[in-house]
């Protein structure tokens, strides 16, 4: 226990600036009208490819018996390859909807 103490007062300013992030991003978006969500949320989605390639680079220089860090690599990959393909669906249905109609 004391150990996770030592690390979240050694890590104290990075937490901050996540914590402050998330409020940050929730009113940014809260923000955005709900014609425009869509197209950015989707946008949005597909630059978490980012994540995925930071994800494997972690996970490759990790060493084999950190199993933390291995655990999180692999749930940044699942997570940020969900949210590329769900971005790339939503774009795809969103193009689906101006295209015309056959009759």
């Amino acid at each position: 226990m004391q150990e996770i103490f030592d690390w979240i007062s050694l890590h104290q300013q990075m937490i901050y600036i996540v914590i402050l992030m998330i409020f940050v991003g929730i009113e940014i978006i809260g923000r955005v009208p709900s014609v425009l969500h869509t197209p950015l949320m989707s946008g949005a989605n597909a630059i978490h490819g980012v994540v995925i390639i930071g994800a494997i680079i972690v996970m490759g220089k990790a060493e084999s018996d950190n199993y933390i860090a291995l655990t999180l690599g692999l749930l940044a990959v699942i997570l940020g390859t969900l949210n590329v393909v769900g971005g790339f669906v939503v774009t795809d249905r969103m193009l689906e909807m101006f295209k015309k109609k056959k009759p």
